[in-house]
């Protein structure tokens, strides 16, 4: 009976350590798909954070010149650039840029023209097959709510636009993909979207990679949160009423009972 169990012991044993012992690659290979996201610092992130509109302006500039040729923003009209301080001349001008759809001609044929202030943002592809046709396969995702969808926010969409490097010696690169630190697997169908000096800015703002990516992500993130400064500053006001409140209940309450022993 002994002997039975301390073949039992050792059986279970051995089993447990190979068990260990095929963990253990698997780990290394987990450890290896682990995205490497920046830990940026952003005005917009603390509790009273505002939106800086100079970085909000270059960033839609960036999105207009480079993302906009695979990425849509659908739930944003020209009008609301309005909100990173476009005078309505600006905004008119800016949209007028745009081709945009604008219904059917006299003989019901659709017909397209200069944006208004009015327009949608306009979707570089007609469909979602056209646009997995043009790109490898994958279909770009609209950045309308791209802050807010990705886990890391704002620090994954700048982890993935400034994390392309080449592959580390023994990683299988798929055909056609590329390699980001960021990006979950780190095999990404977008090619590195901005290069250094691609969009010059208004006064001569600094353009390289890492600047144009702060700026759009900061367009990004009002574009997913225009109310944001609006709601903390309601939140501020709020929350001094509450004190002020509980200050004047506090003084109420030592008037009534002040002469109950």
């Amino acid at each position: 009976m002994r002997s039975l169990r301390s073949l039992k012991r050792r059986v279970l044993g051995g089993g447990l350590l190979a068990a260990l012992c095929a963990l253990g690659p698997l780990t290394t290979a987990a450890r290896a798909q682990e995205t490497e996201l920046p830990n940026e610092r952003w005005s917009f992130q603390s509790a009273l954070g505002t939106f800086d509109l100079a970085a909000a302006q270059r960033g839609f500039a960036v999105y207009a010149q480079v993302c906009s040729n695979c990425h849509s923003m659908e739930y944003l009209h020209f009008r609301d650039l309005a909100g990173i301080g476009l005078s309505p001349e600006q905004i008119k001008a800016v949209a007028a840029t745009f081709t945009v759809p604008l219904g059917l001609d006299d003989q019901g044929q659709p017909k397209e023209g200069p944006g208004l202030p009015s327009s949608q943002f306009r979707s570089p592809f007609p469909n979602a097959k056209a646009a997995a046709a043009a790109n490898n396969g994958a279909v770009p995702p609209d950045l309308s709510l791209i802050i807010n969808a990705r886990e890391g926010g704002p620090n994954y969409v700048y982890g993935v636009l400034t994390g392309y490097t080449n592959p580390p010696p023994g990683f299988a690169l798929q055909e056609g993909l590329f390699y980001n630190k960021a990006f979950p697997g780190h095999q990404i169908h977008m090619p590195q979207p901005l290069q250094d000096g691609q969009v010059t800015f208004e006064g001569g703002a600094p353009n390289n990679i890492s600047d144009e990516a702060r700026d759009v992500v900061t367009f990004l993130a009002w574009a997913a949160n225009p109310e944001m400064v609006e709601r903390k500053q309601m939140g501020v006001r709020v929350v001094l009423f509450l004190i002020f409140m509980t200050g004047l209940t506090y003084a109420v309450k030592r008037k009534v009972w002040s002469d109950v022993h």
